[in-house]
């Protein structure tokens, strides 16, 4: 193959820009990989029958996010643990077999970190059958659910202090209306089938039905307490019908969902809503990329995108088939000599060679005057006959054996090489 030949750059099946393209679409993909991966948000169903900020169902707060958003509040749904320690107005969503230890430590946490609205979860809910025939199946709509009984909580009579509440599931006659009042609303229950929490001083009603029950309260405090003079508002919602989509269907509901929300944020003080999701199950870590740019991490992280634009510029610079050339290592004795060489003063051991080489000189020098050993002696003896004016050998020798700078090591050499050039004219 001629020289020509070998260094013919072969062409490249891609273009620089779609090779840029390629690269900019699967770094976009890993990014969006790393986000959802820890936010949690890895595609599963968040329709389940759990009573929860993304549900659609009748049970779900779907209906009451989107209200909230129509009237303007900055809405966040929070998935990581981080967003329970937020100021703003945080809205919790328990589980019907929630832990009372761990509602607990977070609405106490919150006493003067930010008010607080918990939704009690009442109805125990499901996924439509699969054995639906295939019309009654067609009516259903992504997340909707058949809602079951409605279940007494035992937890709430757990919670510490002054949060905790008797809950209680009532199921009204025939003739009986679910009626509800309060917050400057009325209305009506969607079911007879009402929860409500027992009374209790610390606690001041803010929505009752019919018979007085409380359908939804504000945590007080013993007047002139720290609490009730400093402590943020924390507000139960006994009666989830007020604020899920099942109840959300009346204007009347919609107005006291809103009052509540005025009623928790001072009188909508607070436009920044967050909606907890850890505990219905959809928490996830912190967010990856969010990490890599906190400290300790940020410094390793920028190193990281240093390298790699540097590494991407190279690359793209010169995309495709490397030119063809000759080996590195050519072949032969001068090619073998000049690499150990090389490697020798690479390794600083230059002084090695220099008592090898005085002999190896010696037996040249010897083998040029006729000796048959390479005597020292010998040899001066024989140079002083044939080259009267030159420096002896053995002077020569001893000082390449005593040089110890590179510089000084090639002078010695240097002199016995001009003495074996002399000897071969």
């Amino acid at each position: 193959m001629s020289t020509a030949a070998a260094s013919t750059r072969a062409s490249s099946p891609f273009s620089r820009f779609a090779v840029l393209g390629i690269v900019l679409v699967g770094f976009l993909a890993f990014v969006s990989l790393l986000y959802f991966l820890s936010a949690g948000d890895t595609g599963d169903q968040k329709n389940d029958g759990a009573a929860h900020a993304s549900a659609t169902g009748l049970n779900g707060y779907a209906g009451f996010v989107r209200l909230l958003e129509k009237e303007g509040y900055d809405i966040t749904l929070s998935r990581t643990p981080g967003g329970l320690e937020t100021t703003d107005l945080l809205v919790l969503t328990p589980s019907l077999y929630a832990d009372p230890e761990e509602i607990g430590r977070i609405i106490e946490n919150r006493d003067y970190l930010g008010p607080t609205i918990v939704i009690l979860p009442k109805w125990y809910a499901t996924r439509p059958p699969s054995n639906l025939t295939s019309e009654s199946a067609d009516k259903f709509k992504d997340g909707w659910v058949q809602l079951g009984s409605a279940t007494q909580l035992d937890w709430t009579s757990e919670l510490p202090g002054l949060f905790k509440i008797e809950h209680v599931i009532e199921t009204l006659g025939e003739d009986e209306v679910p009626n509800w009042d309060g917050v400057e609303a009325a209305g009506e229950l969607p079911t007879k089938t009402i929860a409500y929490a027992e009374e209790n001083e610390l606690h001041q009603p803010l929505i009752t039905d019919g018979a007085g029950h409380t359908l939804a309260l504000s945590i007080l405090g013993e007047e002139g307490s720290e609490y009730y003079e400093d402590a943020h508002w924390t507000i139960f919602v006994v009666e989830p019908d007020l604020l899920n989509n099942y109840g959300l269907g009346s204007a009347e509901s919609a107005e006291a969902a809103l009052a509540l929300v005025r009623e928790a944020g001072y009188g909508g003080e607070y436009e920044s809503i967050t909606f907890d999701m850890t505990l219905q199950g959809f928490g996830g870590a912190d967010n990856l990329l969010t990490l890599a740019f906190r400290p300790p991490f940020l410094a390793a992280t920028l190193c990281l995108i240093l390298a790699m634009l540097i590494v991407g510029w190279r690359a793209f610079l010169r995309f495709g088939p490397a030119a063809v050339t000759g080996p590195e290592i050519a072949f032969g004795k001068k090619r073998l000599v000049s690499n150990g060489a090389g490697l020798i003063v690479r390794a600083k051991r230059l002084g090695l060679l220099a008592a090898p080489y005085a002999e190896l000189s010696a037996r040249r020098i010897s083998q040029r005057l006729g000796l048959a050993r390479p005597d020292p002696e010998a040899i001066d003896a024989v140079l002083a006959a044939r080259l009267p004016d030159e420096e002896p050998f053995s002077l020569r020798a001893d000082r390449l054996r005593e040089a110890q700078s590179p510089t000084d090591i090639l002078r010695a050499a240097q002199a016995l090489r001009e003495l074996e050039g002399k000897l071969a004219k």
